[in-house]
């Protein structure tokens, strides 16, 4: 398989799927943006993926999503790369956006597969070859069958990784032995990236072979994450236990208040809000919670941030 020259060395590391910091009318939270890059690039991180999931793109105008490279862009500079979501239901749409982000200084674009029609294994390949052959970024696949109820089986990723701008592949199915099948079908293939998307299984995916996490807590607490990830290079089984058992904290107690299927990225948000590092805007249709919901939320957040500044300590 062939790399760009841009690819140089594979990506490795935490790359946070973070947040857009938006305003009550909708709008982009350029201020916030600006705070929360600073905050990552403070903690460690070796990366940053925008419009993603918890990037809440699908309910961004375009021209927000074009404010939001823009500025991202700019401000990281090359200090770390930046990855951008270009995920649409129409090739059109993922292309252009693709384009403005070569221009922006982007490093790369993730795609996952487009939602809405019913495809197969065979169309979903001819999308993404065609997607590839139009842009001049290196891109990521991007697994996440929950949002878009198809599974970009390990065979149709072996066959796109011989297109060259074709580099790695993000995923969020949370399924172990697909994850460890696509370990094996490219040990021999260094240079593909794999990255996991769910935090919980970040640090034993990379025992297992993988390059990294785009964990969402990240946002949050990105030294916890850089510090978990770089215990499982190293293979430091005692600071993984430790490290592993905050973050499990937070899922548990973070993503976890209501009974909403958006509880995780309310919760993300919110307690982000919390820190200063936007405010609890969402993008419709998501709504914010309840003030009671909020209350629990924090009382949650305050004793899990006590927790992990007395570790620190």
């Amino acid at each position: 398989m062939t790399l760009l020259t841009t690819s140089k060395e594979p990506l490795r590391g935490i790359i946070p799927p973070m947040i857009t910091p938006l305003l009550a009318d909708g709008s982009l939270d350029s201020e916030s943006v600006e705070k929360l890059i600073e905050h990552l690039i403070a903690g460690g991180v070796h990366g940053i993926f925008i419009l993603g999931t918890t990037g809440e793109f699908s309910g961004l105008s375009y021209q927000t999503r074009r404010d939001l490279i823009t500025q991202t862009c700019s401000q990281v500079g090359d200090r770390v790369p930046v990855l951008v979501g270009v995920t649409d239901v129409s090739i059109e749409e993922s292309i252009a956006l693709a384009e403005f982000s070569v221009n922006a200084g982007a490093y790369a674009v993730v795609v996952a597969p487009p939602f809405y029609n019913n495809i197969d294994q065979k169309e979903l390949t001819h999308y993404y070859l065609q997607l590839a052959d139009a842009i001049s970024l290196p891109m990521f696949l991007y697994n996440m069958p929950s949002h878009t109820k198809l599974v970009i089986e390990v065979d149709t990723v072996i066959e796109l990784s011989s297109h060259e701008r074709i580099i790695g592949l993000k995923d969020s199915s949370a399924h172990a032995v697909y994850f460890q099948t696509l370990c094996h079908a490219f040990r021999n293939e260094p240079d593909f990236v794999l990255m996991v998307g769910p935090e919980e299984m970040m640090a034993e995916t990379v025992l297992m072979g993988g390059f990294g996490g785009v964990c969402g807590g990240a946002n949050l607490f990105p030294e916890l994450y850089v510090a978990l990830y770089q215990a499982a290079v190293n293979r430091d089984f005692d600071k993984i236990k430790y490290c592993q058992e905050s973050v499990m904290e937070i899922s548990r107690n973070i993503y976890q208040v209501g009974q909403y299927k958006s509880s995780y990225m309310k919760g993300l948000k919110t307690s982000m809000s919390f820190l200063r590092l936007c405010e609890a805007q969402f993008a419709s249709p998501l709504c914010p919670f309840s003030d009671s919901e909020v209350e629990e939320l924090r009382s949650r957040f305050d004793t899990i941030a006590a927790n992990l500044s007395l570790h620190s300590a």
